[in-house]
């Protein structure tokens, strides 16, 4: 399991000291298969309350994985276990071992100042090892950053300017001697006002043009 220790760039995060709950501790390890070429990373889980199972996208009404059935298997329902609203998660794992794709998220110790989901909620106590990821993945060469906040996050820590990027775009910078590409892809939130076959051709591209696809 990868370090999640504290890095120098927690000091310029806003905090809310003292408001709301109790502090969490992310709830799942990091998922970094040797052989990943992709990191994807998310701000925090949402509360347990909206977990259909324990693992990353846990809630019923996100469509990352169905967007991962589009992609890979032209099936939005191949991850989907629909009679017992939950996903598959068995196949979801192997599956993201043998394509190679890590997952994590930006965050090792938040707490939800209203106890909502959204990433304005969170205060950030404690930011996971995105250093220590990388290095366990030697083969990744690209990032998704899922959210404004991991956006922030992640782009300050490796002094990335992704102001200017748009849908679908990459920005590239160097991580120990390697070019890491970040991209942006649209949020798997239904919230997010697209369709989820919509949504699946801009993860497509990018799986294409990493390799994975």
């Amino acid at each position: 399991m990868v370090s999640t220790s504290t890095n120098k760039h927690n000091t310029s995060l806003p905090t809310r000291e003292g408001a709301g709950g109790e502090p969490e501790s992310h709830p799942f390890d990091p998922f970094l298969p040797s052989n990943a070429r992709l990191l994807m990373l998310g701000t925090f889980p949402p509360a347990p309350k909206r977990w259909c199972m324990e693992w990353y996208y846990p809630n019923f009404t996100n469509d990352m994985w169905r967007i991962f059935g589009i992609c890979f298997f032209a099936d939005k329902m191949r991850f989907v276990d629909a009679a017992n609203k939950t996903y598959r998660l068995d196949d979801i794992q192997q599956f993201m071992r043998e394509r190679g794709v890590g997952i994590f998220d930006t965050c090792q110790r938040i707490r939800r100042t209203t106890g909502t989901a959204s990433d304005k909620d969170l205060e950030v106590i404690e930011e996971a090892d995105l250093d220590g990821m990388l290095r366990a993945m030697p083969e990744c060469r690209a990032v998704i950053a899922a959210g404004q906040l991991a956006t922030d996050i992640f782009t300050r820590h490796y002094g990335i300017d992704a102001s200017h990027m748009k849908m679908g775009e990459h920005v590239d910078f160097s991580f120990e001697g390697r070019t890491v590409s970040l991209y942006r892809e649209p949020s798997s939130s239904r919230a997010y006002p697209m369709k989820v076959e919509q949504k699946a051709e801009y993860y497509a591209r990018m799986f294409r043009d990493i390799g994975l696809l």
